[in-house]
């Protein structure tokens, strides 16, 4: 019997793609969808892309909507989800896309986002493998309440976290700059994401360590077993809808060889089935992921400068979110990983 599914926030970007991946999967059915300014709604007046959920339509997001299924996914903007998920059942298993609850810091939360802070859950990036061994794959069985990743931190974390556990690269002097599409600022209307702003030019934003994601990215790298992490991230718009391309750079430890610090990459990735090394010189494109829960991943060590440099490119509302999100749902229910999920973009 397949389990019943809501999803919370269904008419974003997040909840969209959420919606369109639990389509195709065999174990999820996906029973009630809400909203706020688009209850009532039908579903396929929001996203017309999503014929199977014609006959559904959106209903107020409250916990009364959400209590009575046995997966409750949500894709609330941050500050939102903590509250709401407070009066839900612990017997659900609740799946959090929203930043609520990814923070072990209630400073960071404080800091970063503001608010109230509500504590951090079970974290769904399955590859993250802790310093003592124990990879978030393990800790997601069974877990009854997951927070996903933001989508920056995903590509950032997968492109460093294998050189800083290994010990191939220092933790205290990293750099990462992200070309990100439109889609991860959200569906609201802002002015500086109409096309007439965002085609045909490249912005940077959130310039010089204030972007939420920074204490979730030192977050990682730390469980990885980063001393010191200390990281420059810069995002750069770009006129693209969907898709990350991360270059992040560290330098190589004393006495780390090219091949050796290759190697912690090679280790790391070799029986994932969602993240891909590529060959020696091959660097991703972001196309290359579209509509995957994929993340492909270059690397390189620029010998001059003595510092390791990864390309990793990923999906953001797929591997970046949704994706992760019915992975991190596999995972605590027991089900196959990567069922409902596919490593396969879409081009051209």
């Amino acid at each position: 019997m397949a389990f019943s599914v809501a999803v919370a926030g269904a008419s974003g970007y997040a909840g969209g793609e959420l919606l369109r991946l639990l389509a195709g999967h065999p174990e999820f059915e996906v029973r009630t969808v809400t909203a706020f300014s688009n209850a009532g709604e039908r579903v396929t007046a929001v996203h017309p892309h999503l014929l199977d959920y014609a006959d559904m339509s959106f209903v107020e997001t409250t916990p009364d909507a959400l209590v009575a299924h046995d997966v409750i996914f949500v894709a609330l903007p941050h500050g939102q989800s903590g509250a709401l998920t407070a009066g839900l059942s612990e017997r659900a298993l609740v799946v959090d896309c929203g930043a609520d609850h990814r923070l072990t810091s209630a400073g960071d939360w404080e800091r970063f986002y503001g608010g109230d802070y509500h504590g951090a859950w079970t974290y769904g990036l399955p590859e993250l493998v802790r310093a003592d061994g124990v990879s978030q794959r393990e800790l997601l069985d069974g877990a009854r309440r997951i927070a996903v990743p933001g989508c920056n931190v995903t590509a950032v974390t997968l492109g460093l976290a294998p050189g800083i556990r290994s010990g191939a690269i220092m933790a205290d002097d990293l750099v990462a700059v992200l070309a990100v599409g439109t889609s991860g600022a959200g569906r609201a209307l802002k002015p500086h994401l109409l096309a007439s702003e965002i085609m045909g030019s490249a912005s940077a934003y959130a310039v010089g360590g204030v972007h939420r994601h920074v204490p979730e990215i030192r977050q990682n790298l730390a469980v990885a077993g980063g001393r010191n992490v200390s990281i420059s991230f810069t995002p750069v718009l770009v006129p693209m809808s969907r898709g990350i391309l991360a270059t992040s750079t560290a330098r190589l430890a004393p006495g780390i060889s090219a091949d050796e610090a290759r190697a912690a990459w090679e280790s790391a990735y070799r029986e994932e089935p969602f993240v891909r090394l590529l060959e020696h010189g091959q660097f991703p494109s972001s196309s290359s992921v579209v509509g995957a829960n994929t993340a492909l991943v270059g690397f390189a060590v620029d010998e001059a400068a003595g510092r390791v440099v990864t390309i990793t490119a990923i999906d953001n509302l797929t591997k970046g979110t949704a994706g992760a999100a019915v992975q991190s749902a596999n995972l605590a229910l027991g089900l196959p990983e990567e069922l409902g999920l596919t490593v396969n973009g879409v081009a051209p």
